[in-house]
């Protein structure tokens, strides 16, 4: 073990007094009427900010009550399920489009549309030598972390980077968005190679093709792909777009870009934000849950026998100890998260196409019975449903892309929800946010060097 990661007795020694001097009694919270994680006991959020770039709809108002519903999702008015039936219907790919509307406010003519793409395919370069300076150099095992590294080092590359413009915000964004592909793609195969000894082959992006072809056309071998398979991912590029200016990364968005920092430091803070297994990294762990499971039940068909390892799962006795049925509940969700409604669509189909139509039927007992059993189990305030990452994750396997590129294609969709809160934070905002934070310290006076070897022994005593 090298020296740099080797836990000693001394930080053990001292990792323990973080956990005991920096714990704070869950009462105080209740008592200082504390909104945890920004929301209250109802799961309903603290108001923060205003936006007109997406809504995220899961209750109706009546009689001054607050009454759960169907889950919604609007970009910028618009129905998300109405945007891509639009598009479906014209058997056309939907992310360009998607990501015009989330930018400018407004649906795109064809020949608007037609310019976009154009523009993006115009950024979809890198600067010379920096796959071969940058990513291939000290690869990250996590893509995250390369995708972040790489967004770092374009600052370096940028003669305009601290320009905080609209103009120039706006040509920034352009460019990560059309870029973010390669990042996560070129990232993996520097990973795959360095890492495993694999063929280090790299494909340059091909004009005329979507964002979703472009993934599937630069990270197979062999460039090929089915309609349907691009297709799906398009899809999931789509829904996972945008989600509203509370979700976690895009508020890190607005955070970071409202102390006036450039485009590529907010965007690296998103990232990492984004990474987390509570947010973007959710559906690598629907996916290893589910391996799990398979692993320990007999009968995938046996209702009874997938109910007690979910019962274990809620009472931490099986998978990671943790209690939580991953791709279970959302934040804001209660009733349905309209995204794993549209995705479950398609996934049906893809399940036939790939001969994996037992797994299917496995997830879609999972999703009936888990919250049967979290409501039994569990004291709970709202609904729980299935969100988006439950079926995200079993897509991204039947098209066979890696679990290290789960979260980086998840990053690939949000980029453009990003660019437009940061545009839209430095349009309308003008004053750093800066929530308050409640001191429960306690004044003690300042002890001298020299005094302090008794009084930790009198706290010992005490003790």
């Amino acid at each position: 073990m090298s020296r740099y990661t080797e836990i000693t007795p001394e930080l053990y020694e001292l990792a323990e007094k973080v956990k005991r001097n920096c714990v704070i009694d869950p009462e105080l919270y209740q008592k200082y009427d504390v909104k945890r994680g920004l929301r209250d006991i109802s799961g309903k959020g603290v108001l923060a900010g205003l936006t007109d770039i997406c809504e995220v709809h899961s209750y109706t108002i009546v009689d001054s009550e607050y009454v759960p519903c169907e889950g919604k999702l609007y970009y910028r008015g618009i129905d998300v399920e109405e945007i891509i039936a639009g598009f479906t219907e014209d058997d056309r790919y939907g992310f360009e489009e998607v990501t015009y509307l989330l930018l400018f406010g407004e649906l795109p003519t064809e020949k608007q549309l037609q310019e976009f793409i154009q523009q993006l395919e115009h950024y979809r370069s890198l600067p010379p030598s920096f796959v071969r300076d940058v990513i291939m150099k000290a690869p990250s095992k996590d893509m995250m972390n390369t995708l972040a590294r790489s967004v770092l080092t374009l600052y370096s590359y940028d003669e305009k980077a601290d320009d905080i413009s609209i103009e120039n915000v706006l040509r920034q964004g352009l460019q990560l968005i059309a870029l973010f592909p390669l990042l996560a793609v070129y990232g993996y195969k520097a990973y795959r190679h360095f890492h495993f000894g694999k063929s280090l082959v790299i494909h340059p992006p091909k004009a005329g093709l979507s964002t979703a072809e472009n993934l599937l056309y630069m990270l197979r071998s062999n460039k090929q792909y089915s309609k349907l398979e691009a297709k799906i991912l398009d899809i999931a590029l789509v829904l996972h777009a945008e989600h509203g200016g509370g979700n976690n990364s895009t508020f890190t968005t607005h955070v970071v870009t409202s102390s006036g920092t450039d485009t590529y430091s907010t965007i690296a803070a998103s990232l990492g934000s984004l990474k987390g297994p509570r947010h973007g990294g959710a559906n690598i762990k629907v996916m290893q849950m589910f391996d799990d499971l398979k692993e320990n039940i007999k009968d995938w068909t046996d209702e009874e026998e997938v109910a007690r390892y979910l019962s274990d799962v809620l009472n931490k006795k099986a998978f990671d100890k943790s209690g939580l049925i991953y791709g279970m509940g959302h934040a804001v969700y209660s009733i349905s998260d309209p995204r794993a409604n549209v995705l479950k669509q398609y996934v049906k189909s893809l399940s036939e196409e790939k001969n994996m139509q037992e797994e299917f039927a496995l997830y879609e007992m999972v999703e009936r019975l888990a919250p049967e059993i979290i409501a039994r189990e569990r004291k709970i305030y709202k609904g729980v449903s299935a969100n988006v990452d439950f079926y995200s994750g079993f897509v991204y396997r039947m098209l066979g892309l890696p679990v290290e590129l789960y979260t980086p294609i998840f990053a690939v969709a949000r980029i453009s929800g990003w660019i437009a809160h940061r545009l839209e934070e430095l349009n309308n905002g003008g004053k750093i946010i800066r929530p308050a934070y409640k001191s429960i310290s306690k004044h003690k006076p300042y002890i001298k060097l020299k005094d302090r070897e008794q009084n930790v022994e009198l706290k010992i005593a005490e003790r």
